[in-house]
């Protein structure tokens, strides 16, 4: 099965490269590029694909605010692809409301290509984008910023098994599946159910928003 990808960067060269990388693996399909955010949005309702690589930075329309568009769309639109961060910054605001808003994760536009092929295989699988520690740390950091534990998000918890609540524990610390079936001594597959009814219960997307959940109910504190 074909990946289709759209690029959308206000670097020319940098969708450039990032096109001819991509379209040289037989399982990826570059379907368009576009220059900044509104372009990318409108991009995405034509050609529906299955990633969106968005820079975090652009003018006229930040990735943040395109990928919110893209991953809330209007009624009527039903296409939502995966959205996958790109930035030049390993801690960017952006980034951690992207995170929110429901993107797969993000990459560092120095990545090696090796990374960025694998971070489209892995989003576009329908997992989140979540090993590099540098995004465990900034949603860290940002949680430190928010109190936690209050509202809505602590009383979602409740709705939660106690094995549900160690694997979120586990998801949140950065742990996959294989590792926390070693954790907890149960099966990977026991694990995936886990996890999928983790994410249904607390109507999340993927792992990703999974992990800012965890922080910001003060399930999980930074620095554990």
């Amino acid at each position: 099965m074909t990946t289709r990808v759209i690029i959308v960067d206000d670097q020319a060269m940098v969708r450039a490269g990032f096109a001819a990388l991509l379209a040289a693996q037989s399982d990826i399909d570059v379907v368009g590029e576009a220059p900044d955010g509104a372009q990318g949005v409108e991009l995405s309702r034509r050609t529906h694909p299955d990633v969106v690589l968005m820079d975090v930075r652009m003018p006229e329309m930040d990735g943040l605010e395109a990928a919110r568009r893209l991953l809330d769309p209007p009624t009527g639109v039903t296409h939502r692809p995966r959205v996958l961060m790109l930035t030049t910054f390993d801690v960017d605001d952006y980034v951690y409301e992207a995170l929110r808003a429901g993107a797969s994760g993000f990459l560092l536009k120095d990545a090696p290509p090796a990374d960025l092929i694998a971070a489209v295989r892995v989003v576009a699988s329908g997992d989140a984008l979540l090993a590099p520690s540098v995004t465990r740390r900034l949603i860290a950091d940002f949680a430190k910023q928010r109190p936690a534990g209050r509202g809505r998000p602590a009383l979602r918890l409740k709705g939660l098994t106690e094995r549900e609540t160690e694997v979120l524990t586990l998801v949140a610390r950065g742990q996959s599946n294989g590792e926390i079936a070693r954790t907890l001594v149960l099966a990977e597959q026991t694990v995936k159910t886990h996890v999928s009814r983790v994410l249904t219960k607390l109507g999340l997307r993927d792992r990703a928003q999974a992990v800012v959940f965890a922080y910001e109910s003060g399930l999980v504190a930074p620095g554990e």
